[in-house]
């Protein structure tokens, strides 16, 4: 197990510091345009849900709020996550793009309480790190990892520059994979359940 941990903290940083370089070289067109549109069969596949949570993207995270209006258009409440405690737990609050967001920890933002947490019928998270099997390499603190085993009807999707995928991305058994990664090139789908 230690060495596992040491894999995946050897395998964050490399996959911070390639994308950090990716985004540093981007064409800051290609940039802003990136993530701002549902591809046709992610718009399908979640033709159904509700609610889905988003993130705002910090630094050079895929930035997972330029979908906002298009969901909304959709007729989807589109909620952000917030982080509760240091322990690794977060809920989900409703938001819409023009509402203002409250200072969370570790830089986080997050929406006014309103009427309390939603259920999200979709999962878009942030990553560091992902493969082709689907596995997930996040930031290390677990946030996601516990909301997809406290949501587990949730379609977990993954958004990330091309860059960030790997070989391979160490799994523990309690690591869900995701259903379907979303690039600026491509998307990546797992078989459907």
């Amino acid at each position: 197990m230690n060495g596992d941990t040491i894999d995946k903290t050897s395998l964050r940083q490399i996959a911070r510091d390639r994308r950090r370089a990716f985004v540093s070289t981007l064409d800051p067109l290609a940039h802003r345009l990136a993530f701002k549109v549902l591809p046709s069969p992610l718009a399908r596949r979640i033709a159904d849900a509700r609610v889905v949570a988003l993130y705002m993207g910090l630094d050079d995270e895929a930035p997972a709020q330029r979908l906002a209006h298009q969901l909304s258009a959709m007729g989807k409440t589109v909620a952000l996550p917030r982080v509760l405690d240091r322990l690794g737990s977060m809920d989900f609050l409703r938001w819409q793009p023009d509402d203002i967001l409250l200072p969370g920890p570790f830089r986080t933002s997050h929406p006014e309480p309103g009427d309390g947490p939603v259920t999200p019928d979709v999962i878009i998270a942030p990553l560091v790190g992902f493969d082709r099997a689907l596995n997930r390499l996040g930031q290390g603190g677990g946030y996601y990892d516990r909301a997809f085993a406290r949501f587990p009807d949730a379609l977990r999707i993954g958004i990330a520059w091309s860059v960030q995928e790997q070989d391979a991305v160490p799994a523990d058994p309690w690591d869900l994979p995701l259903h379907m990664v979303l690039t600026e090139v491509e998307l990546i789908e797992g078989p459907l359940t």
